[in-house]
This record gives C-alpha cells, sequence and structure tokens, in this order.
C-alpha cells in the first residue's frame, strides 16, 4: 500500500524535530561538562560525582515515611498534621509514624498530664490519612527528644527515606515535589551522586555553628545548595548514611566518648543540655565523615517548612515561625529544576564554601588548581610521601588553626588522597601527574627509593607550573609543623633568589627571573636526565632530599642561594626535650625524623598542646576565621 503524502509528510517532521531535540540535549550536556570543568578540574570519579558503584533507575520500593515526633502540644500537632495532609504526594504512597512521648511521671501534675495526652491521643486516633498507612508509637515512659529522634528509624532498604519532623513544624503542599525531585535527580541518578550527601533539608538555611564563622549569605541566584549542618526542622535523611550514624553513635556512647566539637556553638548546647540533645551527636560524626546536607535559598525568607519555635525544650517560650512558608509555585524560578551536582556549591560549619574533588592529574591542570589556592602570589607543596596517615591529618589541622590556606598536596594514589580531596583539600596524585609529562619512566641510581625519586620529580613540575605562573612556591614536608605560620610569611628580601633549610628539607623559590629561567630550561632537563645529576648530588644518601638537590645545582649556576641555620629555626622533638615554656618555641619549626617512633611523636605533641586529632582522628576543633 503506497503511503500518503501526509503521512510521509508527517514523519520527516518527526524525524527531523528528533535530530534537533538530540542535537540539543548534546550541546546543552557538554556546556554543563565544560563549566563545570573551569570551576573544578578532574573532579575524581570515585566521589564526585560518578561515584555510585553501581547504576540503577528509581525502584518500586522506593518510599518515603513521614516520622513525626510529638509530646505534649495538642495545638502543635494539629497544624503539624493538617499541613502534611495538605501537600500534594502526586498519587504515590506515603506513609505517616505518630511518635508520641510519654509524660514525666515525676512531674507535680500528673492529673493534668493525664488529660495532655489523652487529647492528643485522641487527636491522633481520629485524624485521617488518605496517602497511605498511619501508625502511632505511644511511648510507656518518657524518652526525651534525643530518644525519639534516634529511635524513630531504621532503614528497611537503601530505598526508605524518612522525614522527621517535630511536632511545631509546619510544611509546605509542595514539599513532597521537591523532596522527590531532589532524590530522583540526586540519589538514584549516577552522574549526579555522591556519598558525601546524608539528606535534604527543607527549612531555610539561617545557622552558622561555627564560632565567629562568616556570615550565612548565600547568592540570590542560588536555589540549592550543600551545607555540612544538619536541619532539624524538616530533616529527610538517607538510608545509608542514618545507618552508618546510629552504629558510631551506639560505638561512642558504649566507650563513654563525648561529642565534643571545640570552636561550635551547638558543643556549648550539648554542655549545657547534655542528653536532652541529639545533634550535636550528628554534628560530631558529620565532622569525623566530611558529610553534606541539601539546602535550599528561596529568598524573601521562604522555606518548604517551618518552624513554629513554640515551646518545648529547645524554646523556654514560644518565639514564632522562623521563616514564611512557600504555599504556591514560585514565579521566580522552577521548583523542580534541578542543577548537576557539578555546578552547586559546598559550604562547611564556618560557612566557608569547600571545593571537593580537586585531584590534579595533568601538568596542565595543576595551573586551575593554583590559581584557587594562591595567597600573595605564593604556593606551600606539601610532600605526603612516606608519612604515616595519622601525621598527615595533624597537620591539615594545624594549617586550619594558622588560616593556611595556599597549600597543595603531593602523593601517591591512595585512598587517604582520595578522602583529602573529597573533604577539600587540592591534591596531587603523582603517579598520574608524572605520567603526563612522561617522566614516570625516570629512573634514579639503582640504591635509590622510587618513592624519593617521585618525591623528587614532583616537586620539580609543580615548582615549574608555579614559576610559569609568576608564583614564589614553599616545599615543605608532612613531618614538620609550624607554631604560629610565621615561617609561610612572604620573604621580601630581594638578595637571595633561593633559601635552604637543608636539615629540614624545606626550600623557597622566589620567582626571579634568574630562577624562572635556570628551573625552566636547566633544571627540570638536568632531573629528567637522571643519573648524573643525581649520582653527584648523592640523592641516595640518607639525608638526600629536594631542597638539597635543587639548592646544590642552582648554586652551581651562580643562583643566589641563602642557607638557613637550621639550628636557630627547627627543633627536632624526636630527640630534644622542649616544652611549651621553651623560649622561642613559637617561632620554632617543629620536627622528626622518620625513624621516631608515632607513639614518641604524639606524646611530644600532646605535652605540647599541638596534637590537634580527636579518638576518630579528625580535626579536635572547628576553627572559623573571617574571610
Amino acid at each position: 500500500m503506497a503511503r500518503s503524502p501526509q503521512r510521509h509528510h508527517f514523519v520527516v517532521v518527526v524525524f527531523l524535530s528528533l535530530c534537533v531535540l538530540l542535537l540539543y540535549c548534546h550541546s546543552n550536556t557538554s556546556l554543563s561538562a565544560s563549566i563545570s570543568a573551569s570551576q573544578n578540574p578532574n573532579p575524581d570519579p570515585r566521589f564526585l560525582p560518578n561515584s555510585r558503584p553501581e547504576t540503577r533507575a528509581p525502584t518500586p520500593g522506593f518510599t518515603l515515611l513521614i516520622k513525626v515526633l510529638a509530646f505534649n502540644r495538642l495545638d502543635s500537632i494539629s497544624r503539624c498534621l493538617r499541613s502534611l495532609a495538605a501537600a500534594d504526594y502526586v498519587s504515590d504512597t506515603v506513609h505517616l509514624h505518630v511518635y508520641i512521648d510519654h509524660f514525666d511521671n515525676r512531674s507535680g501534675d500528673v492529673e493534668s498530664s493525664l488529660g495532655a495526652s489523652r487529647k492528643i491521643l485522641d487527636f491522633v486516633d481520629g485524624f485521617k490519612w488518605e496517602f497511605g498507612d498511619k501508625l502511632v508509637h505511644y511511648r510507656t515512659g518518657n524518652a526525651g527528644l534525643q530518644a525519639q529522634w534516634l529511635e524513630a528509624w531504621w532503614p528497611s532498604s537503601d530505598d526508605e527515606f524518612a522525614f522527621i519532623v517535630e511536632d511545631d513544624l509546619e510544611v509546605s503542599p509542595l514539599f513532597y515535589k521537591f523532596v522527590k525531585s531532589v532524590i530522583w535527580n540526586y540519589y538514584y541518578n549516577a552522574s549526579n551522586f555522591s556519598p558525601m550527601i546524608y539528606g535534604v533539608t527543607l527549612q531555610r538555611p539561617r545557622f552558622v555553628p561555627g564560632k565567629h564563622g562568616n556570615k550565612l549569605q548565600v547568592d540570590g541566584r542560588t536555589r540549592v545548595f550543600l551545607y555540612q549542618l544538619v536541619g532539624t526542622w524538616g530533616q529527610i535523611l538517607f538510608p545509608k548514611h542514618w545507618k552508618e550514624f546510629r552504629r558510631w553513635y551506639d560505638y561512642h556512647k558504649a566507650k563513654g566518648i563525648k561529642p565534643i566539637l571545640e570552636g561550635m556553638v551547638t558543643t556549648g548546647w550539648y554542655r549545657r543540655l547534655g542528653e536532652k540533645i541529639w545533634t550535636p551527636w550528628f554534628i560530631k560524626f558529620i565532622h569525623d565523615r566530611g558529610y553534606f546536607n541539601f539546602y535550599t535559598n528561596f529568598l524573601q525568607e521562604r522555606a518548604l517548612s517551618i518552624s513554629h519555635r513554640d515551646t518545648g525544650v529547645n524554646y523556654g517560650k514560644t518565639a514564632g515561625p522562623d521563616s514564611h512558608l512557600l504555599n504556591e509555585a514560585p514565579h521566580d524560578f522552577s521548583l523542580l529544576e534541578m542543577q548537576p551536582l557539578s555546578n552547586l556549591k559546598w559550604y562547611d560549619f564556618c560557612f566557608r564554601e569547600v571545593l571537593p574533588g580537586r585531584v590534579v592529574r595533568n601538568f596542565n591542570d595543576l595551573g586551575v588548581v593554583l590559581d584557587t589556592v594562591q595567597i600573595n602570589e605564593t604556593i606551600v607543596l606539601v610532600s605526603l610521601f612516606g608519612f604515616q596517615e595519622i601525621i598527615i591529618r595533624n597537620m591539615l589541622c594545624h594549617f586550619e588553626r594558622l588560616n593556611i590556606r595556599n597549600y597543595i598536596l603531593m602523593g601517591l594514589m591512595s585512598d587517604l588522597l582520595f578522602d583529602l580531596a573529597r573533604r577539600g583539600h587540592p591534591v596531587i596524585a603523582a603517579d598520574q601527574f608524572l605520567d603526563s609529562v612522561g617522566a614516570n619512566e625516570l629512573k634514579g641510581p639503582v640504591n635509590s627509593s622510587p618513592e624519593l625519586i617521585k618525591n623528587v620529580m614532583t616537586s620539580t613540575y609543580a615548582i615549574k607550573k608555579c614559576l610559569e605562573l609568576r608564583y614564589n612556591a614553599w616545599v615543605v614536608d608532612a613531618n614538620m609543623l609550624f607554631p604560629n605560620g610565621g615561617m609561610f610569611q612572604a620573604l621580601t628580601d630581594s638578595t637571595f633568589d633561593l633559601y635552604v633549610w637543608k636539615s629540614l628539607g624545606v626550600i623557597f623559590v622566589q620567582r626571579s627571573s634568574a630562577v624562572r629561567k635556570l628551573w625552566l630550561n636547566n633544571f627540570v632537563h638536568a632531573v629528567e636526565a637522571g643519573d648524573s645529576l643525581w649520582d653527584k648530588l648523592s640523592i641516595a644518601r640518607e639525608n638526600g632530599n629536594f631542597a638539597d638537590i635543587a639548592a646544590s645545582f642552582l648554586e652551581s649556576k651562580r643562583v643566589r642561594v641563602k642557607r638557613i641555620d637550621d639550628r636557630s629555626l627547627g627543633v627536632d622533638i624526636g630527640r630534644s626535650i622542649v616544652d611549651q615554656a621553651s623560649p622561642g618555641l613559637e617561632n620554632k619549626v617543629l620536627y622528626w625524623s622518620a625513624d621516631t617512633a608515632p607513639d614518641v611523636i604524639r606524646k611530644r605533641l600532646e605535652e605540647l598542646k599541638m596534637w590537634t586529632l580527636d579518638g576518630d582522628d579528625s580535626c579536635s576543633a572547628v576553627v572559623c576565621h573571617q574571610s
């Protein structure tokens, strides 16, 4: 049968439309990728964002459970449940679980407490829930707010999510559509998934828990962003992270370990209220793990959930709603439009922006990362080669205390390196970095350490890029601490081009024209040549190091080198007995040799109040500095 002209025309139009659609999608994908790359070059696929071990679409098992926590506030729970029932659940099944805490039998007016409980039970029993099952759990004893939260949920699968709601909350009719869109786009979509994200909060961002932290100011065009702080006024929790937290909590509670995190307002709450509250426990867990939470920014103090801050555990008297409820679809933006994860901004407990995933694998990409960290056109290159994880983490906690942020870490590919990058520390993955310049196969003397050779090569090329960009560069090892950070103040003495502390292995390379020319045209080639230079400088010696090699070579080319007397600057805590009262200690560099036992290092640093890790090998404090 012959086709009609109309049908033939229709097929052509459909075909052309499909071609245009595919071309449009491809161009948008490419544009998003290029924007992402310019902000954060080469984010590692294991954690940002393509880090889900398997790709799977949303399953029929997807479930959102609403967990309402109530006590003795009838007006509060009435308002809360009615707002939940008014939401649009787009024909999905959503179950409602109401947990009613028992009054304290030690309270004075038992008859009044019994009457309040009966009124709440009668209201909840008669409340109609048409979207799924309704379950009421009435406790036989007073559990308190912490137990109400922690015992409300144990996920039955990785597809079960919980929306935990305290009874003085009120939610927007739009909340479920938004939550489902976030979960669909960032939990089930493998291209947007990150295991660093533990949930979604619907409350307005308004609080910075880090003392003296930056003000919470979000760009007016930003609708969704990531922030470490948990939101107790409308928090959706992801199943794997909640299970991980509960196990972490059980371990620490059983061992008598308190959720103390110095520098946080919430630690003050815990010291005052103790086990009445749960948030300090979760905040300490998030800090240890480096996790983040989705937040919204709808301007005009609007939010998808608000707290009426009624009289209770947290408020001695009613304070009123914290925000304005977003009751209608906004006209100034699309509520369900989700940006790629790589385009979203991330903030820590100080509300300081974090840039996770900066893993440099390519020499050319190094320049982009250097531009993001340089301060006063100076970079600190930190060698991690051969140093223990706890030593490295302790050093980074000191950097945070001293507000040293112009550093980049250099080391071999490892879980530690990726974890540091995941937490926002910029790193150079030495193996791939050296592959990009064809230097991974270069050999030193037969009796030299392969790790030492890679250390020298990585430092050489990293400084090369610094000098190309006209940055000054420090190179230090992870086996040293700087009590006041003064050593990293820019050296403005133009008498010398290079400063070296030989036994410390520290070098400062000025961006002078003489050094830049010799480094780019002579030193790099000499290092690449291998044996002749390395044998001449005795790199295989026990005390050979990169600073020694660079200084000796450049000095032979008549570069102005200043050799610093290590004894006037450094203190070997492995061999010297020092204490906090030692004169001038704050201006010294504390260091130790590779053969110093780890327990000796830790003991000496604890005596000097410079061991800054807790029992989880995380920083024992959050230190906020003004931007």
